[in-house]
């Protein structure tokens, strides 16, 4: 019986568990979770997040496992929804509900899976609050030493699905937070000037995270939310900023699964992508206009998109959003999103976008560095602004708060200075000077690199080679160092980013786990990340 690990139980490990378990010969699977809940994960758990905060996904959207979402909330009790105001005779698939309500479901979904591992006759020993603290790759397998463990164990395959990786705790003080889940959900903040970095859902929910010890959102008979602010928290003041100072758009209404793309198809990108890496992203460019004119013509005109190339798209795409306020972006886009979610229409090039960007994506390990540069700096802003888009109910209480007077937003500009002194952080931006008495940096996972990797033999061993970023095959396994091919399978995410911007989420979760799980039988030497011109 072949002996796996998997260091890690969010999403990836549940995903990773649930395949694994579709394998026609029983194996021996150890799960290490450094938390206390093993199958939850921190972005849904309750210790990072508060029932404010809102899941970025809908049932329609998360790949099943033992059941779909809906079907699982549908067979909760109504207390059990409620305690998270959710009411369960208007659950829909495509409903945005609490992060901490998901992490139920995923919790829920992994202990039937144990169950059913047990019943094919494959050994499951879950570790919980277990912190790995080292891997080694050897000739004989992949060691793995576990905190309070004696010695350490030898795998046959060993998965690491770490997830998303933030700062810790003890980084925080009283009055900075280097990210909303470093001792936020715990903190007392007063009613002060509050500073966010960013202006995502993360940093929206932050705010949240905040104005809630202040007050209350209360709805009206006709759906109309404001925000009552206590009497005793007349000094809070929340300023959210980017440098662009434009909010996220709300979530919009399409066809799912997606149709495929006309003229960007996977063919024509390995086309473009053997063609070489000189020009690739013009060239990919063209297509990409062809795509979004075919699928909307007058929004193409409207931008003047026949004119645009790889650098200037983004700020044709931007353009009316910078020069609109934000808040009255924020309400005007609610009011489209809201009619056409409710008649069922969707905007042909928002689909479009949405659609092109998972697989344009594929070209960036191909890109040169010059061209990976002006990908960051145009195209890829486009695609994340489509996809991030956020949920409506977060649209209504930011502009709720806009109403209340507790909100503005803060264009900080490309050139801008921060300092985080012992009682405030002061913000340069345009000549002008901003103090808050706390602030909170909330701009999401930044990729991190093999040197960043928290174990220190495998560190090592994979800096040894040469390498700033692991190499990985098809299956997601270590192609260096040789000793680790087909021993260690690298599904964290943060060091995915590089090669993939876009691969955070629920549905790149379950097609990392799927393919991790092929390495047991079939492990692959075919790479995933090609070397970049600057490499060679």
């Amino acid at each position: 019986m072949k002996n796996i690990a998997i260091v890690g139980a969010g999403p990836t490990g549940i995903y990773t568990l649930f395949c694994l378990l579709k394998h026609q010969q029983p194996l021996a699977i150890t799960i290490y979770e450094q938390s206390d809940e093993a199958g939850v994960g921190m972005p849904y758990s309750d210790s990072e997040n508060s029932r404010m905060m809102l899941a970025n996904i809908a049932s329609i959207e998360i790949p099943p496992i033992t059941s779909t979402y809906l079907d699982w909330l549908r067979n909760q009790s109504q207390q059990r929804l409620a305690r998270y105001g959710v009411d369960k005779s208007t659950l829909h698939d495509r409903q945005f509900l609490p992060r901490i309500l998901l992490g139920e479901y995923f919790r829920d979904q992994f202990l039937a899976l144990v169950e059913q591992a047990g019943q094919r006759g494959f050994t499951v020993a879950v570790h919980e609050s277990c912190q790995v603290t080292d891997l080694q790759a050897t000739p004989q397998g992949v060691r793995l030493w576990a905190k309070g463990e004696p010695a350490p164990a030898l795998f046959d395959l060993a998965v690491i699905a770490t997830g998303h990786v933030w700062p810790d705790e003890e980084d925080a003080t009283r009055t900075f937070f280097p990210s909303p889940w470093s001792g936020l959900m715990d903190a007392s903040i007063r009613p002060c000037r509050v500073g966010i970095m960013g202006t995502s859902l993360s940093a929206i929910d932050a705010a949240m995270a905040v104005v809630i010890q202040h007050g209350a959102f209360v709805e009206s008979a006709d759906g109309a939310l404001r925000f009552a602010l206590d009497e005793k928290s007349k000094g809070l003041e929340i300023v959210l900023m980017s440098r662009s100072g434009i909010l996220p758009e709300a979530d919009f209404f399409c066809p799912i699964p997606w149709e495929p793309l006309n003229i960007v198809t996977r063919q024509a990108l390995d086309a473009e992508i053997a063609a070489g890496a000189e020009g690739l992203l013009d060239r990919v460019f063209q297509l990409i206009a062809r795509e979004i004119a075919s699928a909307d013509p007058q929004w193409s005109e409207h931008i003047a998109l026949s004119d645009q190339d790889a650098d200037t798209f983004a700020d044709a795409y931007f353009t009316s959003r910078k020069k609109s306020d934000p808040f009255q972006w924020a309400e005007k886009n609610l009011r489209e999103v809201e009619r056409n979610k409710r008649d069922k229409r969707t905007v042909p090039w928002r689909y479009a976008i949405l659609r092109l960007h998972e697989t344009v994506q594929e070209i960036v390990p191909h890109l040169n560095d010059r061209d990976r540069k002006r990908f960051n700096a145009g195209l890829s802003r486009v695609f994340i602004d489509n996809y991030a888009a956020i949920p409506p109910q977060s649209i209504r209480r930011l502009l709720a708060l806009r109403e209340a007077g507790l909100v503005r937003v803060l264009t900080l500009g490309t050139d801008y200075e921060m300092n985080s002194e012992a009682e405030h952080t002061v913000i340069f931006a345009a000549g002008q000077r901003h103090e808050f008495d706390v602030f909170i940096d909330a701009r999401g996972q930044k990729p991190l690199k093999s040197k960043d990797l928290p174990f220190p033999t495998l560190r090592r061993q994979l800096l040894e080679t040469g390498d700033d970023i692991p190499d990985v095959a098809d299956d997601y396994t270590l192609l260096e160092p040789a000793v680790a091919r087909g021993k260690i399978a690298f599904g964290a995410l943060p060091y995915l980013m590089h090669d993939q911007p876009f691969v955070q989420g629920l549905t790149a979760c379950a097609e990392i786990a799927a393919d991790m799980a092929k390495a047991i039988s079939q492990p692959s030497s075919h790479p995933r990340r090609r070397l970049l011109l600057s490499d060679m």
